[in-house]
């Protein structure tokens, strides 16, 4: 069981994280676009749907589609933060996540992938070919893979820290699956995103067609 203190920092990571989120701009133009309102609460209830349907083994290591990559990429990785969040509650307000482990759940499960998600889109838009086939390829499709074993190798290593779990435990029953769930997950999100640029590249924050689609 996690102690006092690691909640707290944990939590504290939580509010730091969130705070940086914030940003008056964007949530003004949040505020006055019903559109943009209508992706955050969908983005929140599939981010809800996805992480309900979930397996595992040890307990607080779960296994399932985060989804993530593809909601940074359209809502952008501020307002993804805020779609994990309203998800993460919805759940807790279920009694589907445990207070004691929420705070791990929305740094693993969410923040940190939403954040490494934009990064390799920041790298991939100034340092490969603005390309359409990047955009799909490396930013939705190679990015979210990556992400579920890094998901998966955080979850284990933060319970192998903690000393709830030894070495071989993870590897036998938890970390081997990464080898599973990545094409899923990498699938998944490309398919949603080629979805989105095919039929809405408006609604897809990070697509600029002028990059893009004229290369």
């Amino acid at each position: 069981m996690l102690s006092v203190q690691l909640q707290g920092l944990l939590w504290v990571l939580v509010i730091i994280i969130s705070l940086l989120s914030f940003d008056k701009a964007t949530y003004k133009a949040l505020f006055a676009t019903p559109v943009r309102q209508t992706g955050v609460l969908a983005c929140a209830l599939v981010f809800a749907l996805l992480w309900r349907i979930k397996a595992g083994i040890l307990t607080g290591l779960d296994l399932h589609i985060l989804g993530v990559t593809a909601a940074t990429l359209i809502l952008g990785w501020r307002l993804a933060i805020l779609s994990s969040l309203l998800a993460t509650a919805l759940l807790f307000a279920f009694g589907l996540i445990e207070l004691e482990l929420l705070a791990v759940q929305i740094l693993i499960n969410a923040f940190i992938p939403i954040i490494v998600s934009y990064l390799a889109f920041i790298i991939s838009y100034h340092y490969l070919p603005r390309h359409f086939f990047v955009y799909i390829f490396v930013c939705a499709f190679i990015t979210a893979g990556f992400i579920a074993c890094l998901k998966i190798s955080l979850g284990a290593l933060f319970y192998l820290a903690i000393g709830q779990y030894n070495w071989q435990e993870l590897a036998d029953n938890y970390v081997y699956l990464s080898a599973i769930i990545w094409f899923p997950e990498a699938m998944l999100n490309g398919m949603a995103i080629t979805i989105m640029i095919t039929y809405r590249p408006h609604w897809v924050k990070t697509f600029y067609d002028k990059d893009y689609l004229d290369s």
